[in-house]
């Protein structure tokens, strides 16, 4: 398998979108094996900073090329919060993969415990109760400045008032490893 073939898979499915506008799966065959198992991946697209767009799923429901191809598809033409991507996007799109580990329930009782007990640059974080339900990938950390604002983000994302405790909530963390395509690559081939 080489360094980026979590990469290389989403780069292809989003080439094949936006050239055939059709949503391809790659073949399992010849896949390095890990990559035919069940996984679950995110996938984040952004142009200069900016984000065009993510999408992924928490636990594993499908072998873990086809996830990332999916997500990469869903990420570039279906986000919701954001428009499609263009060819113009494409060449300078940068593109990162998080394959998420199992997600374990945080041992935390209060706001002020779960703050104690996360790792900031390590744990992503899901937050459910009732109908709200949020995540952070680990790669949000850098772009906050301390665990009170990663948790307030976390919170609003979920629509829940931040610093509040709600009855029944449930709380995971997860970790993640990730394989980052900066980008520039050649524009679509038509």
């Amino acid at each position: 398998m080489s360094d980026h073939a979590l990469c290389e898979i989403a780069v292809t499915a989003i080439e094949i979108a936006l050239v055939e506008h059709v949503r391809r799966r790659p073949p399992l065959g010849g896949l390095d094996p890990t990559l035919t198992e069940p996984g679950a991946s995110f996938v984040t697209l952004e142009r200069d900073g900016q984000l065009l767009g993510c999408i992924g799923a928490l636990q594993p429901r499908q072998p873990l090329a086809w996830d990332v191809a999916e997500h990469a598809i869903g990420a570039a033409f279906d986000d919701p919060r954001l428009p499609a991507l263009t060819d113009d996007d494409f060449p300078e799109m940068s593109v990162k993969v998080s394959v998420l580990s199992p997600s374990v329930r945080v041992p935390a009782a209060s706001f002020a415990e779960l703050r104690d007990v996360i790792e900031p640059g390590i744990d992503g974080l899901t937050v459910e109760a009732g109908p709200h339900r949020a995540t952070l990938l680990p790669s949000v950390w850098p772009k906050v400045r301390d665990r009170d604002e990663f948790l307030s983000m976390l919170w609003s994302k979920a629509g829940l008032r931040p610093g509040v405790w709600p009855h029944r909530i449930i709380v995971t963390r997860y970790r993640t490893d990730e394989e980052h395509d900066p980008g520039p690559r050649p524009a679509p081939r038509r």
